[in-house]
């Protein structure tokens, strides 16, 4: 059974483990997953920096661990708070988002078959499908997700997989997940939605009919630019349990203190997404009226073409905030190296602001392709600090 949250935040059917059913999802943040420890009462699960386990006797295993690749406890109580979360009945953790990404595609294709992409992914994935994949003898087509029928479109009777980001890197587009959804089912392919973006706390896919949600826990999930992570959660009891074959043959899994990292980020998350979604609303409306910039790429915004949809499905529009510059890529690569406030870096989602220019750094990748970003674009990984610093910092930048 599929779970999720209404606007209030309320759950509303059965996640992983029936302990967090109607647990609101701040509660679940904090909660799920973080069992005290028996031994000594702590209210932090320890980190269990530990290969492998004492069995009593041959076969005689404590909990259902014997090797850290397979399990670890703390990787446990990570993936059992992720899946709360996003309301699946599965969490898996890895090393990185694009293992977990590696991991899926490994387990849900076989030569021949194709998949859907979006016109505007993430660098890494669509390097990880044009460099990879395409190896394998796996075929993949874009398309505008943001457009329904352009996705109808691009599948063919060997489609397996629609791949969804919304909001999109790095050009914030917005997918309507429960009309793609739909469109998969019909084809007889998986959605998956990279919602590494919204994070559940901002959108819950699983709710709106995908069947696999994708995360780069480096990102909000984390929050704070300390570590490196991979996430995959999934509705499916039995497709859960095909997933965790393959991580574990595999093997590209997130370590203890990685983990540890994460589920200490998520506790914070409700918090922190509100605050960088305050923020970025306030940077974008600032860059409409400034004369510098022609164009502000931003969910919460009444004039981008996504806005209802996203209304409709997110909570609130995210941190995540993308601008295209008068005078083209060396006026875009200018207003990035001026930033004072906004550190000129790749990655996001962190408390600290970020800013960078995705065509030479984040989607160099993409140079030449379809998905190809403008050269005159900048985008802003909006942080928590206040607002006014932020705003001065980037009217500054812009000159």
């Amino acid at each position: 059974m599929r779970s999720g949250t209404t606007l209030s935040g309320t759950l509303r059917s059965v996640p992983m483990s029936d302990r967090y059913t109607s647990q609101h999802f701040e509660t679940l943040a904090i909660h799920a997953g973080n069992t005290a420890d028996p031994l000594t009462g702590a209210v932090v699960p320890p980190i269990y920096q530990v290969s492998t386990y004492k069995q009593d006797g041959v076969g005689g295993l404590r909990g259902g661990y014997e090797y850290s690749r397979s399990a670890n406890p703390t990787r446990t109580a990570l993936e059992e708070n992720l899946a709360a979360l996003e309301g699946g009945r599965r969490g898996l953790a890895f090393a990185s988002g694009l293992a977990a990404e590696d991991c899926l595609l490994r387990t849900l294709l076989s030569p021949g078959d194709h998949v859907v992409i979006p016109n505007d992914a993430y660098g890494g994935t669509f390097r990880l499908f044009a460099k990879v994949v395409a190896r394998w003898g796996v075929e993949w087509s874009v398309a505008d997700t943001s457009d329904p029928a352009s996705v109808r479109a691009a599948l063919t009777p060997r489609t397996k997989v629609v791949w969804v980001e919304t909001p999109s890197n790095p050009l914030l587009g917005i997918t309507d997940v429960a009309a793609v959804a739909q469109i998969a089912r019909e084809a007889g392919a998986r959605l998956v939605v990279d919602n590494t973006f919204a994070t559940p706390y901002l959108q819950q896919p699983l709710a709106l009919g995908a069947d696999v949600v994708v995360h780069s826990l480096t990102k909000y999930m984390g929050g704070h630019s300390d570590v490196v992570g991979g996430a995959l959660i999934v509705a499916d009891q039995e497709l859960g349990e095909e997933l965790a074959y393959h991580q574990n043959a595999m093997g590209a899994v997130a370590g203890p203190f990685d983990s540890w990292l994460v589920l200490r980020g998520t506790k914070t998350l409700s918090v922190r997404m509100d605050r960088h979604s305050e923020n970025a609303g306030k940077v974008a409306d600032m860059l409409t009226r400034h004369a510098r910039v022609t164009h502000v790429l931003y969910p919460g915004l009444p004039d981008h073409p996504g806005h209802e949809v996203a209304a409709k499905q997110m909570r609130a529009f995210g941190g995540m905030v993308s601008f295209r510059v008068q005078g083209g890529e060396e006026a875009a690569v200018e207003v990035c190296n001026r930033a004072q406030v906004f550190t000129l870096g790749e990655s996001l989602g962190g408390v600290e602001s970020l800013i960078e220019h995705p065509g030479r750094m984040t989607h160099a990748s993409a140079a030449g392709s379809a998905l190809e970003v403008p050269g005159d674009l900048v985008r802003l990984s909006v942080g928590i600090e206040n607002v006014d610093d932020l705003l001065s910092d980037i009217q500054q930048a812009l000159g």
